[in-house]
């Protein structure tokens, strides 16, 4: 059976604190406590050995007489003086490690003393008793008061303290890191599906389990991927619209253009209609490049390389792969057909020549292959690396009618590969030119 766990972050933080408090208190109290005892203990040690100092001072000022008369009296309140020697089979010797050596000690530091201990039937703990050896070579017994057995107490030792205070200091690291794992947690797996569905707005959305604050916030947040899930459609639904509606009216301005009897007027129109329906086609694809969810597969990268080389050669331009080993990557095979093909023929059109290199990074679950087309053009600057994945962006570079185009053939090939776990990237080659690198799942 599993115990209940407050469902509200708050009250996992209050409740993790509060025991943790409780128990850091605890044993300092128990480690107060302990200290209080021993200090105690020596304080009462020492009192015992001042009064056994004053005596056996007091007794050495006295004759024999004298001392046989007053001895009953003296230390009548705790403890009992006696001149008669001592002679038991129970007596032990204490330990020289007990407090009491060290009071009567410090009491006494030229005095000869002993201590014993003696066993009573009638009495729960042994007796102390101290025997004392006088200036004139008489000796005095000293039967303590009942004291309970402790174990040897030295003066504090530093390395108790130490340990002490690190465990502490360990004990309440502990809480504080489990308890901002605790809060931090869910906002690491909130951040995580943040990225994720910059990278894929149709990811899958976020489990909603967890504190009653971050079911709320987990739940806001599949909302909100929800509408803008909505939002992407609706606007691919209406780019598409409007681009297969207009096929129609141009169709139409075409047929009405033959009737121009003026030949370069008419040239000039079919030029511009075929620039119009170029940027309608385009616009249909992009359309459809953000709603290509096609479901992955193993496909044969170097075949498919030379496929897309041998019709790079039919139009006459020049693309050279290399002869490296077979590498299977994750991947629509149509959907990399195409974004590859746009990207050589980016590369033509500004390059002239297409090389295609093949890197493998480390194997294992997260092993990607990287595909570099570079040509031999030149580049790009570094502002527009980035700029140039935008829909509908042209460098000023392109914006002529032969080399120009509707700015969406990279914007089509960046969708089309984050719709297979891809992603596409930019940067000049140190010798000229321009790279563009294709990282994709391996198997």
């Amino acid at each position: 059976m599993k115990m209940p766990w407050p469902r509200s972050l708050f009250a996992r933080l209050m409740l993790i604190w509060l025991v943790g408090m409780t128990l850091v208190l605890a044993v300092s109290l128990a480690l107060f406590v302990g200290e209080r005892e021993r200090i105690g203990r020596s304080a009462l040690f020492e009192g015992i050995a001042q009064e056994i100092a004053a005596a056996a001072d007091l007794l050495d000022r006295m004759s024999p007489p004298e001392r046989e008369r007053w001895i009953d009296e003296f230390g009548r309140r705790r403890l009992r003086l006696s001149l008669r020697p001592v002679s038991d089979d129970r007596l032990r010797s204490l330990a020289t490690d007990h407090p009491l050596h060290l009071a009567l000690r410090t009491a006494m530091p030229d005095r000869p003393f002993s201590i014993l201990t003696v066993s009573r039937g009638d009495r729960p703990h042994p007796m102390l008793l101290v025997s004392l050896q006088l200036r004139d070579g008489g000796h005095v017994q000293v039967r303590l008061p009942n004291i309970p057995p402790a174990p040897p107490l030295h003066t504090p030792q530093p390395g108790r303290l130490f340990a002490a205070l690190a465990a502490l200091i360990v004990g309440v690291g502990l809480l504080t890191w489990l308890a901002v794992r605790l809060a931090t947690r869910p906002l690491s797996r909130m951040a995580a599906a943040a990225r994720a569905l910059g990278e894929d707005p149709a990811r899958a959305p976020m489990d909603t389990r967890g504190p009653t604050e971050v079911a709320q916030a987990a739940t806001a947040f599949n909302q909100m991927q929800q509408r803008i899930a909505e939002h992407v459609t609706e606007r691919t639904r209406i780019l598409a619209a409007i681009s297969h509606d207009l096929q129609t009216p141009i169709t139409r301005l075409r047929l009405r253009a033959e009737m121009v009897d003026d030949e370069a007027l008419r040239s000039r129109i079919q030029s511009d209609l075929d620039a119009m329906q170029g940027l309608v086609r385009e616009g249909l694809a992009y359309a459809r490049s953000l709603d290509e969810r096609a479901p992955a597969q193993a496909v044969e990268l170097l075949p498919l390389l030379h496929a897309l080389a041998e019709d790079a050669r039919d139009m006459g331009w020049t693309v050279n792969v290399p002869d490296s080993p077979g590498v299977r990557v994750e991947a629509n095979p149509s959907a990399l057909r195409r974004a590859l093909w746009n990207l050589i023929e980016n590369g033509i059109k500004f390059g002239g020549t297409v090389d295609i290199a093949l890197t493998r990074h480390p194997s294992g679950a997260s092993a990607r292959v990287a595909i570099a087309i570079r040509d031999h053009g030149p580049g790009l600057p570094e502002a527009e690396l980035e700029k140039v994945f935008e829909a509908f962006y042209r460098t000023e570079a392109s914006r002529n009618r032969e080399t120009g185009g509707t700015g969406l053939g990279l914007a089509i090939t960046r969708n089309l590969l984050h719709g297979q776990g891809g992603e596409v990237s930019l940067h000049n080659h140190p010798d000229g030119g321009l790279v563009a690198t294709v990282a994709l799942r391996a198997l």
